[in-house]
């Protein structure tokens, strides 16, 4: 059997989209945990009906949030701070590449890390 997508011409990838990351990570942040308390007083009913998921699902889910904030105001600081040495002409620091990697992770040209690098050796 052929391949489908073999007739299909390669398409460069769109630029990724950009937006208010860190209010919208917050925002839904919020929501998990209001879930969370708004459940919380009916956990007897949860329990009894075999739904107690729900409750923790929305535990879980502010406490991964928690972990998305601090990985986007991270990822916003990184970001600033290389366009503000890209506007200053100063290469990025740890990378002769000028592309704001610290050389552990490949660059697909578009400001996203492709992955990890080759590390055989």
């Amino acid at each position: 059997m052929s391949d489908p997508s073999a007739g299909s011409p390669k398409r460069e990838a769109p630029e990724p989209l950009e937006g208010p990351v860190v209010g919208t990570i917050t925002g839904g942040t919020i929501v998990w945990f209001a879930l969370f308390l708004v459940q919380l007083p009916f956990y007897g009913w949860f329990d009894d009906h075999g739904h107690l998921w729900w409750l923790w699902t929305c535990l879980a889910g502010g406490g991964l949030g928690l972990i998305g904030i601090w990985y986007v105001r991270k990822r916003d600081a990184a970001l600033k701070r290389h366009a503000a040495r890209s506007a200053a002409g100063e290469p990025s620091a740890g990378n002769d590449g000028g592309d704001g990697n610290d050389g552990g992770e490949r660059n697909d040209g578009h400001g996203r890390g492709g992955g990890t690098a080759d590390r055989t050796g």
